[in-house]
């Protein structure tokens, strides 16, 4: 028995979803041998399934998506680094109903890289997802050596809306460790830059931006992808994280993959997947993104093509089951199945999720 879940989204985290279905499912069958192998698509979560997987926790002060000092955490094992940019710039760490989508920086996500370099990574997956930022990763870049320069060769200000004034970006201050650094962008967003599917638009609402603040980011970024390379703007994970991918692909040498298949190769999916005889995975909404390189969907995916069936855990359930059936999940236990409050269910997820455990053992198991 192998369980494989995403977090459950303001409720539990990966971790705590393995835990809390382990003690449902042994509660029906007593001594069931259990692994738990906690998951995530690169998004915020992605260093405590790495954690949870074995690496070692890092800490490191940085600079906050409005410039604020932080203490921030990347993974380290055996050279390869997980770093999650929304440790360092994520909307986590915005006061509750406070925004910055013209002024929010990426400054700390570069710290955490250096800091990986720093303690001898050779191999960095660059976890993209849950930012603050729409700046295109011109903090990431600065804090990593670039200059991004006005027409009075002053810096321009910090976050997207201060790409409108860039004139001159010189990058080659950058640290040159990259060149010999595989640094792997993990995103399960495949946007472009700008246009109407990308970063600014489809994303900066979520970040507090407003129709106006859209089309001034949304020109910002054109501007500055004019100065810095505009082929990289429409490549696969460009617009993911308010652009920061952008960053990543046109300076650092990155490489995009879609996170969880990512993830799954670094957590270590494979070997546990081959002890399996039946997986349990999910996330704290099961519907139409989750079909879009969401966990589950990967976590499904994997496990049918090795003729394992699946479950799946959710705390919401939006999707058919000829669209579960698809995905390669047979059944979803949804928790607003056991209490339909929504508010109630979110402050009840681990008792529910516990039942909900219950159920699939004795459906599956007994």
């Amino acid at each position: 028995m192998l369980v494989a879940a995403d977090k459950f989204k303001g409720s539990l985290t990966a971790v705590q979803v393995a835990e809390r279905v382990t003690a449902g499912l042994q509660r029906v069958v007593p001594g069931l041998p259990v692994e738990a192998l906690p998951v995530a698509d690169g998004g915020d979560g992605t260093v405590a399934a790495a954690v949870a997987a074995g690496f070692e926790r890092r800490e490191v002060r940085v600079t906050g998506p409005r410039g604020e000092s932080l203490t921030a955490a990347y993974a380290l094992r055996d050279g390869t680094a997980v770093v999650e940019m929304a440790e360092a710039s994520g909307l986590q760490h915005l006061p509750a109903g406070v925004f910055a989508p013209l002024t929010a920086t990426t400054y700390g996500s570069g710290e955490l890289l250096r800091a990986a370099l720093d303690a001898g990574a050779r191999t960095i997956v660059f976890g993209v997802g849950g930012s603050a930022t729409t700046d295109g990763g011109a903090g990431m870049l600065a804090a990593l050596g670039a200059r991004f320069l006005d027409a009075s060769g002053r810096p321009v200000p910090p976050g997207g809306g201060g790409l409108r004034e860039l004139a001159t970006a010189d990058l080659s201050g950058l640290d040159a460790r990259f060149k010999d650094v595989d640094l792997i962008l993990a995103s399960d967003v495949d946007n472009p830059l700008t246009g109407p599917k990308g970063a600014p638009a489809v994303y900066g609402p979520q970040k507090g931006a407003t129709p106006e603040d859209v089309a001034v980011l949304d020109e910002a970024l054109a501007h500055y992808a004019s100065v810095l390379g505009p082929d990289e703007a429409d490549l696969p994970g460009a617009g993911a994280a308010g652009g920061i991918g952008y960053g990543a692909l046109v300076a650092l040498g990155a490489s995009f993959r879609p996170g969880i298949e990512v993830m799954l190769d670094v957590l270590g999916f494979a070997p546990a997947l081959a002890r399996a005889t039946l997986v349990i995975t999910g996330e704290g909404s099961l519907d139409e993104q989750t079909l879009h390189g969401k966990a589950p969907a990967g976590v499904a995916a994997a496990a049918r093509a090795r003729g394992i069936e699946v479950v799946a855990v959710c705390g919401r359930l939006a999707l058919p089951p000829e669209a579960l059936g698809r995905a390669g999940i047979r059944r979803a236990y949804a928790l607003t199945a056991i209490e339909p409050d929504p508010a109630k269910c979110m402050a009840e997820a681990g008792p529910l999720l516990e039942r909900a455990a219950e159920s699939i053992a004795r459906d599956f198991l007994t």
